[in-house]
């Protein structure tokens, strides 16, 4: 008898993963086409597909610095059929947007951490200032005159900007888009004079001519642009910050397919096609040890209060 129970109980078990996925995956994308998160969902939703033989539909839910696409998939049932992707924003949102619709800390079920790489502070082709030094002497100079594009309230670009703005010890005029790509494009056209962006966006632009990097974000320089300096080495002491992306479910969602889901994450991952992928606009890869779902939570916790506190320290307001 105690063996017929055990027997059952771990089919009750394996049946969620078993049957996942019996129908077509919602990928959620919280921002607009075109932007260095939309890149990367599209190319682990293509894996994903293929692995787990079921179609994974991107759909790009933009604005409120990802608020409003995360709000989606933590309403959505807890089954592995609606997925986010999602970055910095998700714990950005929860410190700098008042009354969002769910709980970060608790509202989401982490599948596994993805890519990471550095943000760029990237000025228009046109700007009056050649290198970093005379770039901030520009923008302390300017202040409210100098317009800084982000991809809304919460976003790693907004973050990255008030950084910056709190190091300089001066406030721009910040102008919100529903992703990073229309911010991108405002400034190539020179309608947004700097913008803090993941080197998945800048990159080309930069190696193109058709914008300028001042400095990156992370503590060693970007070997794709050995002679743009760090943040930290350009007067900024301490200064680190790191894109990272992830793949989230609603909370709840069945251990099984959280396993299920990361099993094939990771080998997406391993894909030598899609790390060179990544490795071709400035992203890496996390190592096999840091893809685990308790990875991608332990970080997601992290940084909610490490950006929660910052921003208090900076005296920023959350938006109502």
């Amino acid at each position: 008898m105690r063996l017929a129970f055990l027997l059952a109980a771990f089919t009750l078990l394996a049946l969620p993963a078993a049957a996942f996925p019996d129908r077509p995956v919602t990928l959620v994308i919280p921002f607009a086409p075109g932007g260095p998160t939309d890149t990367t969902g599209r190319l682990v939703a293509e894996g994903l597909s293929q692995r787990l033989g079921q179609r994974f539909v991107v759909e790009n839910v933009s604005g409120a610095g990802s608020s409003i696409g995360s709000a989606r998939v933590a309403r959505a049932a807890p089954d592995g059929h609606v997925l986010l992707v999602n970055h910095l924003a998700l714990p950005g949102s929860a410190a700098l947007q008042a009354n969002l619709p769910y709980d970060t800390a608790t509202a989401f079920a982490s599948v596994g951490l993805i890519n990471y790489g550095p943000m760029i502070l990237i000025g228009r082709r046109d700007l009056p200032a050649r290198d970093v030094a005379a770039a901030f002497a520009w923008m302390r100079a300017g202040g409210e005159r100098v317009t800084l594009g982000h991809a809304g309230t919460g976003s790693a670009l907004h973050l990255c900007g008030l950084l910056i703005q709190h190091r300089l010890g001066t406030r721009f005029t910040e102008i919100g888009y529903r992703g990073s790509a229309p911010a991108f494009q405002d400034m190539l056209g020179g309608r947004v004079d700097v913008i803090c962006d993941i080197s998945t966006t800048g990159l080309p632009q930069v190696n193109a001519g058709a914008a300028r990097a001042f400095a990156v974000t992370t503590r060693a320089r970007l070997p794709a642009l050995p002679d743009v300096p760090t943040l930290a080495e350009s007067g900024f002491e301490g200064f680190e910050l790191v894109l990272w992306n992830a793949l989230f479910a609603p909370a709840g969602t069945p251990r099984p397919v959280i396993e299920r889901l990361n099993t094939a994450l990771r080998e997406v991952l391993a894909d030598p096609v899609i790390r060179e992928r990544f490795a071709s606009f400035g992203s890496a890869i996390f190592p096999p040890a840091e893809q685990t779902p308790e990875a991608a939570e332990s970080r997601l916790q992290a940084e909610i209060v490490a950006i929660r506190d910052t921003v208090r320290a900076m005296g920023v307001q959350p938006e109502r």
